[in-house]
């Protein structure tokens, strides 16, 4: 299960053009949204990237993680950046909730990446898409098959709670109903 002590949150190349392509777009940034208000009531640390080339990550997203900047690059696998890496390196965390876009491109590569480099991964299934559904369907069924553990927004949130008498779980109620 999730420790907030031992989480990261990943929030992949939520930008532009590319999230106006996505499949139930509305549904991702919903999702998104809660996902990111959540882990910052448990202090879980929040890495944002964009993919060069395709604009700055959707204001409903920024507005939210303002006070992260956001890593740029050119690498589908956001750990072929050093500075991510290093950066993902010195938070010192085993569990990476990863969220973004998209499934089968950037999201599929850096999973890979993570669990290659022995990272406990939690893909918020509900929290990532692509331009199509079956391509988001097939980048789900091959990260799960290569070990990563599916789980979705309320899962996490509650995860990090364990219990009602979190003195957060209040917070976290309001974010998720």
């Amino acid at each position: 299960m999730l420790n907030a002590d031992q989480s990261v949150l990943f929030v992949i190349d939520i930008q532009g053009n590319l999230y106006a392509a996505m499949q139930d777009k509305e549904f991702l940034l919903e999702n998104l949204r809660k996902l990111i208000a959540g882990v910052r009531v448990f202090k879980v640390p929040i890495i944002v990237t964009e993919q060069i080339k395709i604009g700055k990550t959707i204001p409903e997203i920024a507005d939210l993680t303002a006070d992260v900047q956001p890593f740029t690059k050119g690498t589908f696998s956001c750990l072929g950046n050093e500075a991510i890496l290093e950066h993902l390196k010195g938070l010192k965390k085993r569990q990476v909730i990863v969220s973004g876009i998209e499934a089968h491109v950037c999201v599929y590569q850096t999973v890979m990446d993570l669990l290659e480099r022995g990272y406990e991964v939690h893909l918020a299934a509900d929290a990532v898409s692509s331009r199509t559904q079956r391509n988001r369907e097939i980048a789900l069924e091959r990260m799960i098959q290569e070990g990563v553990k599916p789980t979705s927004t309320e899962i996490v949130l509650f995860e990090l709670a364990r219990t009602a008498e979190d003195p957060r779980f209040k917070e976290i109620f309001k974010i998720v109903k």
